[in-house]
């Protein structure tokens, strides 16, 4: 049974002063929030004065929700989709030619309802290089897809992905991925 008057998250680092988080949480309202469109290069250094490590020839559409920058890396020429979640409470790798398609939802924190407290529990996502998220796909805090996977539509990947691996569905399987209009 859970009882939320016993949960504490005094062992959780946020990885920055409260200043510094408040003052991201403007930026971010700000400049990745709204459906405006933002040019990426403002928003990829944005993301750099806050710690991330973003390589070049990055996109960032609008609706990006990335909740601690300072938690996210990714390589050259990433692509992340509209409204992106990426709660980063541990880190988030992206490796260079990623591609992370719209309201895909990346979650590294969850919490155990085995403990009464429901205390947190974070882990890394890490995506290798030339992979691809697709469109409102879920991943589980500890995913690591392996290079050149692919992640169907709408799946929900809670196991690692193999290098070269497709994986679709609820929970998300090892099969192909389709195509559009196969």
């Amino acid at each position: 049974m859970i009882d939320l008057s016993q949960f504490r998250n005094d062992g959780f680092s946020r990885g920055v002063p409260a200043w510094k988080e408040a003052v991201w949480w403007v930026v971010r309202a700000v400049f990745f929030a709204h459906a405006v469109p933002v040019p990426s290069a403002i928003k990829v250094v944005l993301l750099r004065w806050f710690g991330a490590k973003v390589g070049r020839g990055v996109v960032i559409r609008s609706r990006v929700n990335i909740t601690f920058p300072w938690r996210f890396e990714c390589g050259d020429h990433v692509w992340i989709g509209d409204e992106v979640m990426i709660l980063s409470l541990d880190r988030v790798v992206l490796g260079s030619s990623v591609c992370v398609s719209q309201r895909a939802f990346l979650c590294t924190g969850s919490h155990d309802f085995g403990k009464v407290g429901f205390d947190l529990m974070t882990r890394p996502i890490v995506v290798g290089d030339s992979c691809w998220i697709g469109a409102q796909a879920f991943v589980a805090p500890g995913v690591t897809f392996g290079a050149g996977s692919r992640c169907g539509a709408g799946a929900v990947v809670t196991r690692d992905v193999g290098a070269g691996e497709s994986v679709n569905g609820v929970p998300a399987r090892v099969g192909s991925v389709k195509r559009a209009g196969s």
